[in-house]
């Protein structure tokens, strides 16, 4: 639950990082972008005020388009990130890595509808709460996750912790192996103190705590490549 990176290795074969953005800061966002539109109608209800019937349904056509295309242009033409997003430092990217594309933008997006039921986003919230990269129904539909920008790195192949002495743990799962070396590949890309927070978790296994339990696990990644 500490760790909410997610590797995926591209077509091309590289290998990134994409750390998940929760429910929080997607909210923040979403409400950045909901004054934005608030803004725009209030502008164009003062432009239009003059013009009678006319004018309401220029306004009421305003509404609808920029309530359905507003999160659709941005999200395929920004880099998926719409201006709240862009200001939370979030964007829009198919599970794959790859940018988001009409299809996904319009998907997600549409979907909205049903995320909203039954009142403010209630459905899509219980969906994010559940779901491990915090998918809401449209973005399960649309095969898209949102991600924090700054995290999206390439993971570098080159193991430095494989000048520590190699340390054979107990038996593992295939499941644990693979957690242990991803856990050293990754470990140049995050800070000391969630190293910390994440090799205590595994505690019971190497019997330390703190610097040492992070070069213990170090040790078994070199172990297990070896």
């Amino acid at each position: 639950m500490l760790d909410t990176t997610r590797p995926i290795e591209t077509p091309e074969g590289i290998e990134l990082s994409l750390r998940v953005a929760g429910p929080i800061v997607r909210a923040i966002a979403w409400c950045l972008d909901f004054g934005i539109r608030m803004i725009i109608y209030i502008i164009l209800l003062f432009l239009v005020s003059s013009l009678g019937d006319f004018g309401i349904g220029l306004l009421l056509v305003s509404i609808f388009l920029l309530e359905w295309f507003y999160p659709i242009l941005f999200e395929v033409y920004r880099y998926g990130a719409t201006p709240g997003k862009r200001a939370m430092k979030i964007k829009v990217l198919h599970e794959s890595g790859a940018p988001v594309n009409w299809s996904g933008a319009m998907i997600r997006n549409l979907l909205r509808t049903i995320d909203f039921l039954p009142f403010f986003y209630g459905f899509g919230l219980v969906t994010m709460i559940i779901n491990k990269d915090f998918k809401r129904i449209g973005d399960l539909a649309a095969n898209t996750v949102v991600v924090y920008e700054e995290e999206i790195i390439p993971v570098k192949k080159d193991r430095a912790w494989m000048d520590e002495s190699p340390l054979m743990p107990i038996t593992l799962s295939l499941e644990e192996q693979q957690a242990i070396i991803n856990f050293a590949d990754r470990a140049q890309h995050l800070p000391e103190e969630r190293l910390i927070d994440l090799a205590n978790i595994v505690t019971p296994l190497t019997g330390k705590t703190g610097k040492p339990a992070i070069k213990t696990l170090y040790q078994f990644a070199n172990g297990l490549i070896g």
